[in-house]
């Protein structure tokens, strides 16, 4: 069977500084997206979908793409405005693209088989592409599936995150909370809104769709838009929250199944060199060859 990895790149990078979906951290000058991919392909991946901005994209095809072109179909999307609805304006104030939703359905022209999403900015490990490579064929319209990581194992020493901490039960995800401002503190893990397990299973954008729910998506998007108010410049569609949604109306069930792979990943630049030593330790254990791509 078909399938897609698909790697949303096109955010803005505001606490990193910078683009650091396109930045240097592998021993031999690669991306981080560059092990998901490799990872991927290896479990059976057979298409590789980039959602950029505009200005990436000559990069991203030039570093990455075209090593890959010869193994996996490779294609391009950009996340812009373009994409919205005829009907809706976008306030002039906004700069943000409008959230992980919103940069699946700039991709919906290439997605015509069963697919998963990907940050570029962060390593989920080979066991996660294997396990969902194995759910892919049980996703129809109202089925997903995702991969959960444990909370302890995906929090910055060097600042807040925003995960979405989910409740499973029997192999499905029951619910996914969006919660910010996650640090580490006094041996503890705290949220803007309290004290949180460490051990609970939080979401990474590790998501598998079929691509029979784009419609859906689509709707769940449109509706989003109808309901803003126009000085909420900043407000995101965000995959967590739509999923989230749709498991309370029913119109969606997720299948979840752990892997004990660790996450690293890159949210300020101060994780930089950690995600760098990371990397080479990988390399060196023999868990990646020279050359990754």
């Amino acid at each position: 069977m078909k399938s897609t990895l698909l790697i949303l790149a096109a955010g803005l990078g505001s606490r990193f500084g910078g683009d650091k979906q396109i930045s240097h951290v592998g021993p031999n000058g690669e991306f981080l997206m560059e092990y998901s991919i490799h990872d991927a392909i290896k479990a059976g991946f057979n298409k590789v979908v980039f959602i950029l901005k505009d200005e990436m994209v000559e990069t991203v095809k030039r570093e990455v793409g075209d090593k890959i072109s010869d193994k996996v179909e490779v294609c391009y999307a950009v996340q812009d405005y373009s994409s919205l609805p005829d009907w809706y304006k976008v306030p002039e104030e906004r700069v943000k693209p409008f959230g992980t939703t919103h940069a699946v359905l700039c991709a919906k022209e290439y997605l015509t088989e069963p697919f998963v999403t990907v940050n570029a900015d962060d390593y989920y490990g080979a066991e996660c592409f294997e396990i969902m490579r194995g759910m892919l064929d049980q996703l129809n319209a109202n089925r997903g599936a995702m991969v959960p990581y444990i909370l302890k194992n995906t929090v910055s020493e060097n600042g807040g995150v925003t995960r979405g901490i989910c409740k499973i039960e029997n192999g499905k995800l029951v619910s996914v909370t969006e919660t910010g401002g996650i640090i580490p503190k006094d041996g503890k893990i705290v949220s803007d809104s309290g004290e949180v397990d460490p051990e609970a299973e939080v979401s990474m954008n590790f998501w598998g769709f079929s691509e029979k729910t784009l419609p859906a998506m689509e709707k769940y998007m449109e509706d989003f838009l109808r309901a803003l108010k126009p000085d909420q410049i900043k407000a995101e569609c965000l995959l967590p929250e739509m999923v989230n949604d749709m498991l309370a109306d029913g119109s969606l069930e997720v299948l979840a199944k752990a892997s004990k792979d660790k996450w690293f990943g890159i949210t300020y630049k101060a994780d930089k060199a950690d995600t760098e030593q990371k990397l080479r330790d990988l390399h060196a254990c023999g868990a990646y060859p020279e050359r990754v791509l």
